[in-house]
């Protein structure tokens, strides 16, 4: 196998090399002499062959990798002539400011170029791997395994679904060691100067050593809180043996055949020292909660970095650590001194350290663990500042792009990965590159109409046209925009106190597991009415600017329409900035299971559910509801754990037209308890039907069509809930004048 690995890439880094060069010379060769018009023809027609080769890559058959490398070559050539023509032909000025703002947003349109040509490289070739099964193999030969969670504040509720999920490992129990990791009840935190908060933290050790104590688990903690998740992991490895070790956030369930699925690739290949799957969330993120309740029919966030991008890694030997839902080799993390702590994303940072000493690592494209999202948009931009700032502290402690024993293609692939949370300072000046123009009047793209046409838009096209054919099923058009959009004002903020000291951020516990009891405006929301407000301007600036400037109104035209371009997007980011009101902590995913519903008197009804989540579940009879009783018991088909599961359901609501009944589970024993979590949560073959379900590609229009009508009603309810405000605020001034 590591030979073959081997030849692979040997042959795989011939055809990047071949890539490279010819898109390089294709796109010099493009800036031959020829008037605008011949260019646009040229450009026309490379981009009708590049929509027949990316159609064509996006079927299974025989040369579709031929024609996968074609398309990429083609629009790395158009992008390659694009940056060439604006370096040679339109960065002129005529004072400092122009100067300034020419070479801002040249800058960021070389970061985009250079960005794109990383992640076509990475993506070119995702793999699938098989899926490999223990069955068959001798049991008593098994390596032994030490699944950790590691927790900090999470609820003792969230602990104990991760815990029994993790019992039910389909895994030899002798071989089987769960620890919970408690970084909240520390000696450190026990004796704290705060009364009130030693309390606490002394409560909340004893109540973990109670629940580890009542479900047969080890309950662990430590002296002080240093170094974060990282070194409370470490400290759990100080004091245990197993071979293999499993790392699994506080909220992060199992299904019960993720060890028979990852365990083979440490047992195929003695250089693996990681295997990670995907993170299945089990609930929306605020954008796909407040974003048209998007969750089960677009794809996510995730969907497009675990479902396309860790694939396209893996194929380079560069595939990650993601914190959670990961098998890792203990002797090779003995080697690194543990889970590597320099920075605040120690996952990515600990698999570069071993990458770096020649071990390998396996991603298995298969959700065998669901989590929580962020609920609220603030812990959401938490989440994601977090992640900008540890990349960059890799990208500026670990220096990847030199660092010694990467090979080429996994210093690529880290660079991708690490140049991407770069994105903040590029999208603010694409958002406000137009208003140095449109209100200041800086010269800031010196080109006619014709020649943006001829080499502009069809950079702009190539670049989406092999965007939806890389990411085309896990990435709907604009979408990334969107989230760009929604974070880029905090993580810039954030990344600048990065550069400036690089070892100052902290690591931060993303909030999981709240409530929202009423829907409500983000509290973050100023800085995209600012925003708006700004770019609204600008756009009455250009309206004046066409009318009194005849000599330059096609750029003021260009310039417009990219400024509306952006005020779309504004707008549309207003429906997630709506805190939409949830109650549910998990979200009923979609289920099809077959059901029979029971009674004490041996009535029964038989029926199909709809969806399910650990509370409870909504089915569909097949016959006739109305009587079912309150109390009855739920029998179906448990795939987890191999056998029929009884629970006891209370009927909340039956529709006689739809025949729709709706029952909450109330498990009366630990077994029962078991049972609801095996049914709700530990079968992999219901995530991976309901990733399938929404993983679909859909056209560039429908998705510019669909971000165009989703802004409008946003904005305006933004706008009755500011009136509101104001109209309480002035009648709180009134009312004090009275007084």
């Amino acid at each position: 196998m590591v030979q073959w690995q081997t030849n692979k890439h040997h042959y795989t880094s011939h055809l990047i090399t071949v890539l490279l060069v010819a898109s390089f010379v294709l796109g010099a060769l493009l800036l031959a002499p020829m008037d605008a018009l011949g260019q646009l023809l040229a450009s026309v027609t490379i981009l009708i062959f590049i929509s027949l080769c990316s159609k064509e890559a996006r079927h299974s058959q025989k040369y579709q990798n031929l024609f996968r490398v074609l398309a990429l070559v083609l629009a790395i050539a158009l992008s390659v002539r694009y940056l060439l023509w604006r370096g040679i032909y339109t960065l002129t000025y005529s004072d400092v400011l122009s100067m300034i703002a020419v070479w801002l947003l040249f800058a960021a349109e070389i970061y985009a170029g250079f960005t794109s040509v990383l992640g076509a490289i990475v993506n070119a070739f995702p793999l699938s791997r098989p899926l490999l099964t223990l069955e068959g193999m001798d049991k008593s030969l098994l390596p032994t395994v030490d699944v950790m969670i590691p927790s900090y504040n999470e609820d003792e509720e969230i602990l104990e679904v991760t815990i029994r999920a993790a019992q039910m490992l389909d895994y030899p129990k002798d071989k089987l060691h769960i620890h919970l990791l408690d970084d909240g009840g520390t000696d450190q935190k026990i004796n704290a100067d705060n009364p009130i908060a030693a309390a606490s933290a002394k409560q909340r050790r004893q109540d973990l050593q109670t629940l580890c104590s009542r479900l047969g688990v080890t309950y662990h903690t430590r002296a002080k809180n240093e170094f974060a998740k990282a070194g409370n992991v470490n400290s759990a490895i100080q004091n245990t043996s197993s071979d293999l070790i499993v790392i699994l956030d506080a909220d992060h369930v199992p299904t019960s055949d993720f060890l028979d699925r990852t365990v083979p690739w440490m047992l195929k290949n003695e250089k693996v020292f990681l295997v990670q799957t995907p993170h299945f969330m089990a609930n929306p993120d605020p954008v796909e909660r407040n974003y048209f309740s998007a969750f089960t029919r677009m794809p996510s966030e995730n969907d497009m970095f675990y479902g396309t991008i860790q694939k396209g890694l893996d194929y380079w030997g560069s595939s990650f650590f993601c914190g959670s839902a990961a098998l890792m080799r203990r002797e090779h993390l003995d080697l690194v001194g543990g889970i590597s702590g320099d920075s605040i994303t120690e996952d990515a940072e600990t698999a570069l350290d071993l990458h770096k000493m020649g071990y390998e690592s396996v991603y298995v494209d298969r959700p065998m663990v669901s989590g929580l999202a962020p609920e609220t948009f603030d812990a959401f931009i938490q989440q994601r500042m977090r992640w900008a700032q540890g990349m960059t502290q890799i990208l500026l402690l670990k220096k990847p792009f030199k660092a010694e024993g990467l090979k080429w293609y996994q210093r690529v692939g880290y660079m991708s990965s690490i140049m991407f949370w770069l994105f903040p300072f590029a999208r603010i000046i694409f958002l406000l590159m137009p208003l140095a123009y449109l209100v200041f009047g800086l010269q800031v793209y010196h080109a006619s109409l014709l020649e943006i046409f001829a080499f502009t838009l069809p950079h702009v096209a190539a670049t989406y046209m092999i965007s939806t054919m890389l990411f085309g099923r896990t990435r709907w058009p604009l979408v990334s925009e969107l989230y760009e959009i929604l974070q880029c004002a905090f993580t810039l903020k954030a990344l600048v106190k990065v550069f400036l000291k690089p070892r100052a951020p902290s690591f931060v516990v993303t909030p999981k597991g709240e409530s929202l009891e009423k829907t409500f405006v983000s509290p973050l929301s100023n800085i995209f009415y600012w925003l708006i407000l700004i770019i609204t301007f600008a756009l009455g600036s250009g309206i004046y600017k066409f009318i009194t400037e005849p000599i330059t109104r096609e750029l003021t035209v260009v310039v417009m329409l990219w400024n509306v371009f952006n005020l779309i997007l504004l707008l549309s980011v207003l429906s997630v900035l709506l805190e939409r009101k949830q109650v549910r902590s998990q979200a009923r995913l979609p289920a099809t299971n077959s059901v029979v519903i029971k009674t004490e008197d041996s009535q029964a009804w038989v029926g199909d559910l709809v969806d399910m989540s650990l509370g409870g579940a909504r089915l569909r009879l097949k016959g006739e509801g109305a009587y079912v009783p309150e109390g009855a018991m739920l029998t179906s088909w448990s795939h987890a754990l191999n056998k029929n599961v009884h629970v006891p359901i209370n009927v909340l609501h039956y529709d006689s037209k739809t025949k729709m009944l709706r029952v909450r589970f109330v498990p009366k024993t630990s077994e029962q308890e078991n049972e609801v979590i095996a049914l709700s949560l530990c079968d992999s073959l219901r995530w991976l039907s309901f990733q399938r379900r929404r993983t679909r590609p859909i056209s560039y229009w429908f998705g510019a069509k669909h971000v165009l009508k989703v802004g409008l009603k946003p904005a305006l309810l933004h706008m009755l809930v500011l009136m509101g405000k104001f109209a309480s605020k002035l009648g709180l001034i009134a009312k004090s004048a009275k007084e």
